[in-house]
């Protein structure tokens, strides 16, 4: 199930000075890529304001909201309780590498198609941890859903577009003959 807990790999032997910058070197949306950043910094922060990936959102800044859903080696994790410089040699992914406006992915359209949004604060991550849910269960029940979703706060939609959403994306992926 979408576990929340951070799991960063171990530290290493000698920690940096606090603020001081260190080499990072982790996957981003596929991409390999080098950052120079201190280490304590957020993922969270270092997405928005040093990479310019503002899709993921910052709503509680305690990991309770999900706002700010990120992948991490396939799992669902909240960016604003990660240390970035934990994280080198990991898989992360984000909203924008899960589809592009031009190149959405099944899950986007239908949270489009069902109207599972309406300010968009918490879209991104809803979005994130539906991926995590439907990459592992790829046609869950509702309750399956409302359990593997409980992590991501909604204060418009009520939950049922979002929900919703999930089948329909799910079911767009099963083939035509299980129906």
């Amino acid at each position: 199930m979408a576990d929340r807990v951070a799991s960063p790999a171990p530290p290493p032997a000698v920690q940096p000075a606090s603020g001081q910058r260190r080499p990072i070197s982790l996957t981003l949306n596929g991409t390999e890529i080098a950052l120079d950043v201190p280490g304590e910094r957020s993922l969270l922060d270092v997405l928005r304001t040093d990479l310019g990936l503002t899709g993921t959102k910052s709503g509680c800044e305690i990991g309770v909201c999900g706002a700010c859903s990120v992948l991490v080696d396939g799992r669902v994790q909240s960016a604003c309780l990660l240390l970035v410089g934990l994280l080198s040699g990991r898989r992360v992914e984000t909203i924008e590498g899960l589809g592009t406006p031009a190149d959405p992915s099944a899950l986007q359209v239908a949270f489009v198609e069902a109207g599972g949004f309406q300010c968009g604060i918490c879209t991104p991550g809803q979005v994130v941890a539906a991926t995590a849910l439907l990459r592992e269960v790829a046609d869950p029940s509702e309750a399956t859903i409302r359990t593997w979703m409980a992590g991501n706060l909604c204060r418009c939609t009520g939950y049922a577009t979002i929900i919703d959403a999930i089948r329909r994306a799910a079911g767009a992926s099963r083939p035509a003959d299980v129906e």
